[in-house]
């Protein structure tokens, strides 16, 4: 009876998600967005409270702003502190990198464990999200899509790294990435499809121009192992 229900239910619908999934991710980055209206919306500190419009991140200086979908998912845990690696290059470059989440609920964690060598805030409207085309999940696509290759990579990756995690919050938003050239103009506009789908550091950095400052990703250290590396990439690679 088991393999009866497998066969003719469990794996039609994963066929169909990976078909889904592999549909989706060739666009994934195709999302036309009105910036006005997302630079307006407003977005509060998970330090001090400070509010501010997304649009002030983009000012005066570029930005790599990361929308993370879930603050005690395994996954963002583990691309927050992929990007952490590449941190001091784009300090070194005035390029602001900032880590949003669609709530303040269940922060508390994700903050004082510094996973990610940003500035984090929260979205004070979840229009936001829905503004960037960060599409929600539904019950059955949220469990089937925790069967994608990428997805398993990242759990197994952020267990190995003790990065924790837990099932609170908002389960089937979605997140994605926002890179902007100073003034306004959109450089790459990024949307996820799964959990553990995320935008690489080489290609963060290609976007910027920056792919010579490129280094290996460091996905096998520990949070304090990583500090050190870029302690020492600042003390080596800034310009005198």
């Amino acid at each position: 009876m088991s393999y009866l229900i497998f066969f003719s239910v469990v794996l039609p619908l994963i066929s169909l998600a990976a078909y889904w999934h592999s549909g989706k991710s060739k666009s994934s980055s195709k999302t036309s967005i009105n910036l006005n209206a997302v630079g307006a919306q407003k977005v509060k500190s998970l330090k001090n409270g400070e509010v501010k419009e997304l649009g002030s991140f983009w000012k005066d200086q570029n930005a790599a702003i990361i929308f993370f979908r879930r603050w005690g998912c395994i996954a963002c845990r583990l691309w927050a502190t992929e990007l952490s690696e590449i941190a001091p290059v784009l300090a070194k470059h005035n390029i602001k990198l900032v880590g949003i989440g669609v709530e303040k609920y269940n922060s508390e964690e994700f903050f004082q464990r510094k996973f990610f060598a940003g500035d984090l805030y929260y979205v004070e409207n979840v229009a936001t999200y829905r503004d960037l085309g960060f599409n929600r999940f539904n019950y059955i696509s949220i469990v089937i899509s925790l069967l994608w290759k990428k997805t398993r990579e990242s759990i197994s990756i952020g267990r190995s790294l003790g990065l924790g995690g837990d099932i609170r919050g908002d389960w089937v938003q979605t997140g994605g990435a926002l890179l902007i050239q100073k003034g306004g103009k959109v450089l790459h506009h990024f949307t996820q499809t799964g959990p553990g789908e995320h935008m690489s550091n080489y290609d963060i950095l290609k976007t910027f121009g920056l792919e010579h400052e490129y280094r290996p990703e460091m996905a096998n250290k520990k949070l304090e192992d990583r500090e050190v590396c870029n302690l020492l990439y600042l003390g080596t690679r800034i310009d005198p």
